[in-house]
């Protein structure tokens, strides 16, 4: 028996000027972002496809082996959505970093594949259309209480986790220039 139908894999498939709830997780659930210097690496490059107008972001927390986001695709970066660049650029900064530091680390990423040797991450990241801002909020409540569960216990309320929008929406704290405020949306 097929043992995808019993495991099918997320979808990732994202139109330009919706907003979406987005998962990516690191390949094997390892905890490659529990770094200050991979977390950097994420907030670089959503600066950076923000600052171009290829995305918005509005919410956001990077955990230990996975992100979540909520964001819009904007435009096309060159010839790829931007989530692809996004997940191709962080990809090579991991490696390059990794190299650098730990180069036996990279074996963990090693993959056997025609067209690469390594994958950061994994092939099944989660889009949700957010239709209304019910789902929204949701979501955004979701992310923003990640880090404070039980097998995280990584702040003891939202707005203490330094790698989440939390503090922007309940202190008003601008510490990401690129964030956008989701309640101007719906």
């Amino acid at each position: 028996m097929d043992e995808n139908l019993f495991n099918p894999k997320r979808k990732s498939y994202v139109a330009i000027g919706n907003i979406y709830f987005w998962t990516a997780t690191i390949n094997d659930w390892q905890k490659l972002l529990k770094s200050i210097e991979f977390k950097t690496i994420i907030l670089d490059s959503l600066s950076h496809l923000s600052s171009k107008g290829k995305i918005d972001v509005f919410a956001f927390v990077i955990m230990p082996n996975h992100i979540h986001l909520i964001w819009r695709i904007n435009e096309m970066n060159g010839k790829e959505m931007p989530h692809t660049s996004f997940l191709k650029h962080t990809a090579h900064y991991f490696k390059k970093k990794l190299r650098h530091q730990n180069p036996s680390s990279l074996l963990n990423y090693m993959v056997d594949a025609e067209n690469k040797d390594y994958e950061f991450w994994q092939r099944d990241s989660l889009a949700i259309k957010l239709y209304n801002s019910n789902i929204a909020y949701q979501k955004m409540d979701y992310l923003h209480n990640n880090p404070l569960q039980e097998h995280w216990q990584l702040a003891e309320t939202p707005a203490d986790y330094l790698y989440s929008s939390a503090s922007f929406y309940e202190n008003g704290n601008k510490y990401f220039s690129f964030l956008k405020d989701l309640r101007d949306e719906f």
